[in-house]
């Protein structure tokens, strides 16, 4: 498909797919890198290439989990705020988090199945959201993190 055809597609097609994007370039910027590597910290923030993929992933079940599934994070074993998302434990491997965040993300097409876009839901902490506004939300964290994780992957080869 060319970039072209999207223009073609409906909104949700096309939401969608630029979430899908965003979803796999985020979490390529791992590949080809050591564990040591995907954790190194460049910056004063505990923000590293795999913590971002573990913050990416917290924040799709935050949206997609809770907002829309209407679950809690403490029923999901989900850490309350974002910085605290970013931290690694000692066992966090690249394979490790890879899996979770393609778990979280087929849960959330899973979640996401037969919703439309004007649909109100109502399990996020800030009130009622459309699954419309949950899906520009999370493209847009996804955009946001994919430039962080680019300039890491960058500083980490050229070291």
């Amino acid at each position: 498909m060319s970039p072209f055809d999207v223009l073609l597609d409906d909104e949700r097609t096309q939401l969608e797919a630029f979430i899908e994007d965003y979803r796999t370039a985020v979490e390529h910027t791992l590949d080809g890198l050591t564990d040591e590597q995907a954790r190194r910290r460049l910056v004063p923030s505990a923000t590293t290439l795999l913590g971002l993929l573990k913050h990416v992933t917290w924040m799709q079940r935050v949206w997609f989990e809770e907002c829309i599934g209407g679950r809690s994070r403490r029923e999901l074993g989900l850490v309350n705020n974002p910085e605290e998302s970013f931290h690694l434990a000692d066992d966090d491997t690249a394979a490790g988090v890879r899996q979770a965040h393609r778990l979280a993300c087929a849960t959330a097409r899973e979640i996401m199945t037969g919703l439309p876009l004007d649909a109100v839901v109502t399990g996020h902490r800030g009130g009622p959201r459309t699954v419309r506004w949950v899906c520009l939300q999370v493209l847009r964290e996804l955009a946001h993190h994919c430039g962080h994780a680019d300039i890491l992957r960058e500083q980490i080869l050229a070291g």
